[in-house]
C-alpha cells in the first residue's frame, strides 16, 4: 500500500508545482484614498483620489487598472467604473446634491488578480457652489467696467463735456433730409424686417426719433413702411412724440406709417414699388436685413436718392457699403442713440463700455505676447532636452561597449583584411585565377574520390 501511495504524492506535488506560478500574489491595494466635493461646480460632481501601492509583493504582477465602486447608505457597493493603471483621480459626475457617497477602488493586476479594496474613510456629499472660484478675473472686470460707466455718468452730470468720436452717417442725417425738403419730395425710413424683440430694430427706431423730429422741422414728409405690426405701432408713437417735441402736431400723419406684410419678399416688392413710384430724396434703412439688403440699396441708387443704412449684419454690411451713401457699422448703429440724444446717463454709458474695450484689447494683446514667449522658451526647452538626450544615449552607448562588442569589431576588421585579399585575387590574371577555383573544386567540393 505504502508502495502506490507514494508515487501519488509525489505526482500530486509535482503538478502542484505547475500550477502554483498561476496562483501568484494580488497586488498591493491603492492608498490614500480620498473623496471630496468638486468645487466651483453646480453640485453633481466628486473628486476621487487615490496613489498607487507602495506594498505590493515582488511576486505580484503589474496593474493594468483600476476598478471604482460606490455605495449609498446600507447598500452594496456597485462597480461605476474601471480607468487605466496611469490615473490616480476620477471625477464621478453622476452625483446627488446632499447624498453620502462611499467609494472604493480595487487595483487589477495583468493576470486579473485583484487587491483587497480601498475604501473612503468618510463619505461624500455633493453640493452646489453658487460661486466660481476659478472666474474671479471676470468679477474684476465687470467692477472695473461697472466703475468706469458710473464715473462717467457722474463726469457728464457735472457739466463735464464728454468727447464722442464724429460718426459720419449720423451727422449726414441732417443732410438728407434737408435735401428732401429742398426738393419737395419725401424721405423713406425702413427700420429692418425682424420685430421689435430684436435689439436692431430697437435702434432703428431711436434712429427714427431722430429723422422724424428733422422732418417736422423742415416741414418735410415721411414714410415709414413695416414689416410687423408691433412695430408700426411703436414707429407710430415715436414719430408723433417727435413731432409733439418739435411744436407741430398738426403736421403729423398716422397714415404715411402703415404695415405690408410679415412675407420677406412680398414686404420688399411692396418698398421697392414705392420708392420707384414716388421717388424718395432720402432712404434711410435702419435695422436687421438679410438679403433684401442689396435689392433695397441697389434701387434706391438707381433712383438717386442719398442712402443712409446702418445695421449688425455683418454678412450684409458689404452690400451696403457698395450701395449707400453712408453706413453705420455695428457699434456706430448702436451709439447713435446716446450720439443723437446727448442725453448724460447714455453718454455715461457709452463711455464706460470703451473702457471695457481698451481692457478687452489690452488683454488680447498680453494673452498674445504671453502665448508667444511660452511657445518659444517651450521650443528652447525641448530643444535642450533633445540635446541632453543624444549626449545622455551617447555616454551609455560608448559605456556600454563589452568584450563581445570589441570582438565584433576585430571581426570586421579581419573581414575587411579578408576583402582586401579577394580583391587582390580578383587582380589576378584570369588563367591563375581559374586555375585556382577548380583546385578548390576538386578539393573542396569533389573530393579526392570525385562524386
Amino acid at each position: 500500500m505504502r508502495v502506490h501511495v507514494l508515487p501519488s504524492a509525489l505526482v500530486i506535488a509535482a503538478a502542484l508545482l505547475l500550477v502554483a506560478p498561476a496562483f501568484a500574489a494580488p497586488p498591493g491595494p491603492p492608498e490614500n484614498v480620498t473623496a471630496i466635493d468638486r468645487p466651483d461646480d453646480a453640485g453633481s460632481t466628486i473628486e476621487l483620489t487615490w496613489t498607487p501601492s507602495t506594498t505590493s509583493p515582488a511576486d505580484a504582477q503589474p496593474v493594468i487598472q483600476y476598478v471604482i465602486l460606490r455605495k449609498t447608505g446600507e447598500n452594496e457597493f456597485k462597480e461605476i467604473q474601471a480607468i487605466a493603471a496611469t490615473e490616480s483621480m476620477f471625477n464621478d459626475t453622476g452625483c446627488e446634491n446632499g447624498v453620502e457617497y462611499l467609494y472604493s477602488v480595487i487595483a487589477v493586476a495583468s493576470d486579473g488578480t485583484r487587491s483587497t479594496p480601498a475604501t473612503t474613510e468618510t463619505p461624500a456629499i455633493a453640493s452646489t457652489q453658487y460661486f466660481d472660484g476659478k472666474r474671479g478675473w471676470f468679477v474684476v472686470i465687470l467692477l472695473l467696467i461697472t466703475c468706469a460707466i458710473v464715473y462717467f455718468i457722474n463726469l457728464a452730470r457735472q457739466g463735464h463735456e464728454l468727447k464722442i468720436r464724429k460718426i459720419t452717417g449720423l451727422e449726414a442725417v441732417n443732410e438728407a433730409v434737408g435735401r428732401a425738403t429742398e426738393m419737395g419730395r419725401s424721405c423713406l425710413f425702413i427700420p429692418g424686417i425682424l420685430d421689435i424683440n430684436d435689439i436692431q430694430t430697437v435702434a432703428g427706431i431711436t434712429v427714427l426719433s431722430r429723422v422724424a423730429g428733422l422732418a417736422a422741422e423742415y416741414d418735410a414728409t415721411l414714410e415709414v413702411p413695416t414689416s410687423r405690426s408691433l412695430v408700426m405701432t411703436t414707429a407710430r408713437e415715436t414719430v408723433e412724440a417727435a413731432y409733439l417735441a418739435a411744436g407741430r402736431p398738426d403736421a403729423y400723419r398716422e397714415d404715411n406709417i402703415y404695415y405690408l406684410t410679415d412675407e420677406q419678399f412680398g414686404y420688399v416688392a411692396g418698398v421697392t414699388g414705392t420708392m420707384v413710384r414716388e421717388k424718395p430724396a432720402a432712404c434711410f434703412y435702419m435695422g436687421a436685413f438679410f438679403a433684401e439688403s442689396l435689392i433695397l440699396a441697389e434701387t434706391g441708387n438707381s433712383i438717386g436718392a442719398i442712402q443712409v443704412a446702418g445695421t449688425a449684419m455683418p454678412s450684409q454690411l458689404p452690400f451696403f457699403v457698395a450701395a449707400c451713401d453712408y453706413t453705420l457699422i455695428g457699434e456706430e448703429f448702436f451709439a447713435a442713440s446716446a450720439y443723437l440724444s446727448g442725453e448724460k446717463h447714455q453718454l455715461g454709458s457709452l463711455k464706460g463700455q470703451d473702457v471695457g474695450k481698451v481692457i478687452g484689447a489690452l488683454l488680447l494683446i498680453a494673452g498674445c505676447l504671453l502665448a508667444t514667449f511660452s511657445l518659444n522658451s517651450s521650443k528652447a526647452t525641448f530643444t535642450r532636452l533633445d540635446e541632453n538626450r543624444d549626449g545622455v544615449i551617447s555616454q551609455k552607448e560608448s559605456s556600454r561597449m563589452s568584450k563581445d562588442e570589441f570582438t565584433e569589431i576585430d571581426q570586421d576588421k579581419n573581414n575587411s583584411l579578408d576583402a582586401e585579399e579577394v580583391s587582390s585575387f580578383k587582380s589576378g590574371t584570369v588563367a591563375e585565377s581559374l586555375q585556382s577555383a577548380a583546385d578548390y573544386i576538386k578539393d573542396n567540393v569533389l573530393g579526392s574520390n570525385g562524386f
